[in-house]
């Protein structure tokens, strides 16, 4: 894989959004748990409602089918001979005999239904007598001897809310009424089904007062909690992303510098083939101007380009080796401005020349800096020089020094040239990458490969045809 499939691969993928992940997991399991538990405790609390309802109502029934039997249905048989509540006084006695039993009791009412026909005899609720029974499977499980209760409710924990419907409960008993051992019965013959309705809308009542309790403090400790583990995990993912981005730009500078490496050897190995001959051609062409100014002197101009032109080609084979071979850093205390100053003393017959007018606002009695002074010099005379160039009609330069909050040193320098777009922006620190008709585009890769050897960092800002600004931070001498 070249270095860039590697750099391709490497910015396609993104650090593991850890809190995202927690956040949208944990919100899921917070919905799916709350209404889950709630149900669980409304299944629990309405089942042990239930089991003592029962226990009671047959307890009740029980006490019920004793006290019809000996206080009804005996003396009944024996005035009477047999029963018949369609006469007043038979009913009003067996009223009596169960109004007796239920008083003070949480009883809404008692029936009493044919065993053999599903009618009601008798009931508490006088409108109900005669019509049909409710029937049903507790009926005829009561009227084969099993005893069953059936819970008929309505309403649920929204009903406590203001204005909302109304909250009711009702448990209805089925329990077969048994004649008891008298008269030669052997006490299991079934002559009819007790019917108890209980009303338990308070215990219902309070028992939805007590799930929306249990659920709103678990909604309360449940959000509480997750806040605390979202505040945590957010935490460690922004650490996550940190020493990823951390990882990433120390990966960007391997291979940034594995491929200065490459590009090193490749140039230095074409200069210094090209660096001796042209050594040749350079002294060659002096002795060859001399001569011509003797003999020829309309042709001393001739010389005089070739001279000149093996000149720029030495520097630009120096620069390249420069860049292919660079020497360790010397760092010292370095007064900034004094670099600044040296910079703009050596440029200013350009100024002058082009027209350039300079505004040069140095801090005063700012830090040192732990620098290499010879190479921070060429990286703002780097600078300087392509800002010049690229104001050819001239214009305003810039240059700046403060120390900020942080005790960094900064240094910025703009021009008010031609500006550059965002895609040159990116390229400008690319080795041989160059906007000009003549140039090495290594100038500002030396520049950059500088100040990163000053644990520094540049920041630049362009648009075209509003000028560029170059924003240098170097740390403080410590």
């Amino acid at each position: 894989m070249t270095l860039d499939e590697r750099k391709n691969s490497r910015t396609t993928i993104e650090p593991f959004r850890l809190a995202k992940f927690f956040s949208l997991s944990g919100l899921i399991v917070f919905i799916i748990f709350v209404p889950v538990f709630t149900g669980l405790i409304a299944n629990h609390t309405n089942k042990v409602m239930l089991e003592r309802s029962e226990a009671y109502a047959e307890v009740f029934a029980r006490n019920i089918n004793r006290q019809v039997f000996q206080q009804f249905v005996v003396p009944t048989i024996l005035t009477y001979g047999k029963i018949s509540l369609r006469k007043p006084a038979q009913f009003r006695r067996l009223d009596r005999v169960i109004r007796d039993v239920t008083h003070g009791l949480r009883v809404q009412s008692v029936s009493i239904l044919e065993a053999r026909e599903n009618l009601v005899s008798y009931s508490t609720d006088h409108e109900r007598v005669g019509s049909p029974g409710p029937g049903g499977e507790g009926y005829e499980s009561a009227r084969h001897g099993k005893s069953s209760s059936l819970l008929v409710y309505r309403g649920s924990v929204l009903n406590l809310l203001p204005g909302s419907g109304e909250i009711s409960c009702l448990l209805k008993t089925y329990i077969p009424l048994r004649a008891e051992k008298i008269f030669g019965h052997k006490g299991d013959v079934i002559i009819g089904v007790i019917e108890v309705v209980q009303d338990l809308s308070d215990d219902y009542h309070a028992t939805l007062r007590l799930q929306a309790m249990i659920s709103g403090t678990s909604i309360l400790l449940l959000s509480f909690l997750f806040f605390i583990l979202n505040f945590i995990v957010g935490k460690a993912d922004r650490i996550i992303r940190a020493r990823a981005a951390e990882r990433h730009r120390l990966e960007e500078r391997l291979f940034h510098s594995e491929r200065l490496a490459t590009l090193g050897k490749m140039v230095a190995s074409v200069a210094h083939e090209i660096k001796n001959p042209l050594g040749i051609v350079q002294s060659t062409a002096a002795i060859l101007k001399k001569k011509t100014a003797a003999t020829m002197p309309e042709n001393e101009h001739l010389a005089e380009v070739i001279v000149n032109e093996t000149a720029r080609l030495d520097r630009v084979v120096r620069e390249f080796l420069d860049f292919a071979r660079p020497q360790p850093f010397n760092f010292s205390q370095v007064d900034i401005n004094e670099v600044i100053d040296k910079v703009l003393a050596f440029m200013e017959p350009e100024l002058e020349g082009k027209g350039v007018v300079l505004d040069a606002v140095l801090g005063r009695g700012i830090a040192p800096v732990r620098g290499d002074f010879d190479r921070l010099y060429r990286a703002f005379l780097n600078v300087v020089i392509n800002a010049v160039q690229a104001m050819a009609d001239g214009g305003v330069l810039t240059v700046k020094s403060i120390e900020d909050q942080d005790g960094d040193i900064e240094v910025e320098i703009s021009d008010s040239g031609k500006g550059m777009d965002d895609k040159a922006i990116e390229q400008i620190f690319v080795p041989f990458y160059t906007g000009k008709s003549r140039g090495t585009g290594l100038g500002l890769p030396m520049v950059k490969n500088i100040i990163d050897g000053h644990e520094g960092k540049i920041e630049v800002s362009s648009h075209p045809g509003e000028g560029s600004t170059f924003r240098f931070v170097l740390p403080a001498w410590e």
